[in-house]
């Protein structure tokens, strides 16, 4: 069963118009010069092309379930050339029938008739980076859009014919109150969308937020917040089913889904990480994370930044990474099916967890208590340890 997973394909394009100081994702700031939009498909096309080489009929035989142009900000590129990538994608590869096809946007990049292309070109779901509906949050935070532009860009889309749709919003904001955290939510829940990232900002490493720290709102504020807007999206109909997820019924991303339940995908374009499961085992594989050095690549080889497989005594602690994130847990038996590891593994840790309270001790599920949710950082912690 391992090596028949879900299959699904995460495509990262590296560029964005401006590298925001909380941000430690791979994205480079375009400054004066265009991203060189067409040569990078090119790229793009002949990785998953060595991919599916590398790979064999392992991956190509299956089903691929879910496309996620993530980013940098995947709505720099012009609709054609979203097109022509997913155009050789299906000429390569089998999509189901219902693949979600998600493109990240950000509302200070879009423009008039763009959402009708990026819909014939395939795309079926849009998630707007907006973070905030403060202005003044929006300014601190680096972001190049207003609250109006993002509300105006999701009008766009809706006209365009996009009924599904994602916002992302942060809280804990530099100098943001509770109220404020709580605007934030009621603006987006006016905007109707289907799905909503609710995340607390963290000072990442290595990023300008974390050499010249802003002032935060302390833990117990913060927590405050998390509660609070939690109460307000369960009020408006939206379920949490992962730590930072909210979806409407019937419109969970099932791309994420698939990282949390430990199914594979293949990891196209710069800095692209991967995961894929054949013969009976598990590997990483990860691509040159500079946009400069994928590009200048000559074959598959001089893509590659890394390719490991999965020791067996790091895979219980891998997999419980993911699946201790959704709130419903997984099926406790879905553990050997995806790592290919006995339940025993890991039933020593499994109980101190339980013995803690922060598992539910269930024979058939694997999942966390509200206790477990609030520690989850030591939840996974006590798998990595063993």
């Amino acid at each position: 069963m391992i090596d028949d997973l879900p299959l699904a394909l995460y495509v990262h394009m590296p560029w964005c118009v401006k590298k925001c100081p909380y941000c430690d994702f791979n994205s480079h700031g375009l400054r004066d010069a265009p991203a060189p939009y067409a040569d990078y498909v090119d790229a793009l096309i002949a990785d998953l092309d060595g991919d599916l080489a590398d790979f064999g009929r392992a991956a190509a035989e299956r089903t691929i379930v879910s496309v996620f142009f993530g980013g940098g900000t995947p709505s720099l590129f012009p609709p054609v050339q979203i097109a022509r990538f997913l155009q050789a994608a299906r000429e390569r590869l089998r999509f189901a029938d219902d693949a979600e096809i998600t493109l990240e946007t950000n509302p200070g990049t879009v423009e008039h008739g763009r959402f009708e292309d990026y819909l014939a070109a395939g795309v079926n779901r849009l998630s707007f980076g907006v973070q905030s509906f403060d202005d003044a949050r929006l300014r601190r935070l680096g972001r190049i859009h207003s609250a109006g532009e993002a509300e105006h860009a999701v009008a766009l889309a809706r006209a365009a014919g996009f009924d599904n749709f994602n916002i992302d919003l942060m809280y804990a904001l530099p100098e943001q109150t509770l109220d404020g955290a709580l605007r934030d939510v009621e603006r987006a829940l006016a905007l109707e969308p289907t799905h909503l990232s609710h995340y607390q900002l963290t000072l990442e490493p290595n990023t300008a937020f974390a050499a010249h720290p802003p002032p935060l709102p302390d833990e117990d504020s913060a927590w405050d917040m998390q509660e609070a807007c939690q109460a307000r999206l369960a009020e408006a109909g939206f379920a949490q089913y992962e730590v930072s997820a909210y979806a409407a019924e019937g419109r969970r991303c099932e791309h994420n889904l698939n990282y949390w339940r430990f199914g594979d995908y293949l990891g196209i374009g710069a800095g692209a990480h991967g995961k894929f499961s054949g013969n009976g085992t598990v590997r990483r594989r990860w691509k040159q994370r500079l946009p400069k050095t994928y590009l200048g690549a000559q074959h598959q080889a001089e893509r590659i930044g890394g390719d490991r497989l999965i020791p067996g005594d790091e895979l219980g602690f891998e997999y419980m990474l993911n699946a201790l994130r959704l709130i419903d847990g997984t099926p406790l038996d879905a553990f050997s099916a995806r790592t290919g590891l006995p339940l025993a593994r890991i039933r020593g840790t499994l109980d101190e967890a339980i013995e803690r309270g922060w598992l539910d001790d269930s024979p058939t599920r694997l999942r966390t208590t509200a206790l477990g949710q609030r520690f989850l950082n030591d939840v996974v912690a006590l798998f990595m340890e063993s």
